[in-house]
């Protein structure tokens, strides 16, 4: 069985979808989903496509009142770390200095020098702890 980080690569599209909506929002009723979900099916799917996850141990649900707010079981930080290591495994082969290149090849215009400056920090850092 997949570790509980792992699980969200197992995700179809539509409920990954569903969970980047309750990541960035950090807790959403079924409405709430809906309405951030692009070409929305009907509200019942919504529910089911929830109870499915929840079903799954990614989402969790407490009432409020008459309606059920989910949110996610995987710490925000657990999901960037398995999400980034699948975009690495896919796209870069792994490796760093492909995605960092690539990162700076789009971003290149956005990049301000206090961020090179803050990322060349973290280079120095990880050289002298070893990594």
């Amino acid at each position: 069985m997949p570790r509980k980080s792992d699980q969200h690569s197992e995700l179809s599209r539509r409920e990954r979808q569903i969970m980047d909506i309750v990541y960035r929002l950090g807790e959403a009723s079924a409405a709430r989903v809906r309405e951030n979900l692009p070409d929305p099916p009907s509200y019942s799917a919504v529910r089911a496509m929830l109870r499915v996850l929840e079903e799954k141990g990614h989402l969790a649900h407490e009432e409020r009142g008459p309606r059920y707010v989910f949110r996610a079981t995987l710490p925000v930080e657990s999901a960037r770390r398995s999400a980034l290591s699948r975009l690495m495994r896919t796209f870069f082969d792994n490796s760093l200095e492909e995605a960092v290149a690539t990162l700076l090849d789009v971003e290149s215009s956005n990049v301000t020098d206090e961020e090179l400056e803050r990322l060349a920090r973290m280079i120095d850092e990880a050289r002298k702890e070893g990594r």
